[in-house]
């Protein structure tokens, strides 16, 4: 990153477990709790919705990553009370509200993984949009081994990355995944060498934070609904969409830019 990307307070108040910085327009939150190998309560759950929800306008991206050893080892269950089903409903509602306020929120996110990503953690990383892997990574969904079941989103976000039977094994047999596993079986974009994710995710943020928001807002807010509607009602939407977006001044700008040669072209990647 240049010096004028360099590191800078974000405005926002923000649990002892979490704390968010702003690199030129890419917003960074780290989970602190590494003495509980970033386990997610109540408290830090409320500050995810706390930061994502209050990002400053001029913020085009987000990333998130764990500090210490691991990513996050899901629910915090030294905090697990005794709940009636209503109140185990609501507080499930609580994960499903901050979760999606993270899903279809404000930004695009890129989460780096490194460690223990389990549980509830998984569930975090799965309503991001990308996610960078260290080797050191691993997933596992140990619910059902513990007597209890996903409750932050798992069940719709996790098998539309790896499919409903992967998930099943996962949860009934308690098998976990290395980090080589889990990017050949879609639960990681991005794989990397230890140490080297987090500059791999605020790469891809900045990358992310050249686009116009329009079209962020697109791929982040639309893309994932017309993928569950019927083709038909999905074709519509997109014209829809890309009319909106290709109307904007900015994509105009950019167009003609291209058109002029101005813009670099789509080249083979480097082996």
């Amino acid at each position: 990153m240049s010096s004028s990307e360099q590191t800078s307070p974000l405005a926002i108040s923000l649990p002892a477990s979490l704390h968010g910085e702003r690199r030129g327009n890419v917003a960074v939150l780290t989970l602190t709790r590494p003495e509980k190998r970033n386990a997610l309560n109540d408290t830090t759950v409320l500050g995810l919705e706390t930061f994502f929800t209050s990002l400053p306008d001029d913020i085009a991206a987000a990333v998130i990553h764990g500090a210490g050893d691991h990513f996050s080892a899901g629910l915090d269950l030294s905090e697990l009370q005794e709940r009636d089903i209503r109140q185990g409903i609501s507080h499930s509602g609580l994960w499903h509200r901050v979760f999606d306020k993270i899903q279809f929120g404000k930004v695009p996110v890129v989460a780096v993984l490194h460690g223990a990503v389990v549980g509830g953690g998984l569930e975090l990383a799965a309503a991001c949009h990308i996610r960078v892997a260290e080797r050191s990574t691993y997933y596992g969904l140990p619910e059902g081994s513990r007597g209890i079941y996903v409750g932050g989103g798992g069940s719709v976000r996790i098998p539309r990355l790896i499919g409903v039977a992967r998930m099943m094994d996962m949860m009934l047999t308690g098998r976990t995944y290395s980090a080589e596993d889990g990017q050949a079986m879609g639960l990681s974009t991005y794989l990397t060498e230890p140490g080297d994710g987090l500059a791999r995710g605020l790469a891809l943020a900045q990358r992310i934070a050249g686009n116009t928001r329009l079209t962020n807002f697109a791929i982040t807010h639309v893309l994932p609904r017309i993928a569950e509607v019927d083709p038909t009602s999905g074709y519509a939407v997109e014209s829809l969409i890309s009319s909106i977006a290709q109307a904007d001044s900015e994509a105009k700008n950019r167009l003609n830019a291209f058109l002029e040669g101005r813009a670099n072209k789509v080249t083979r990647p480097e082996s």
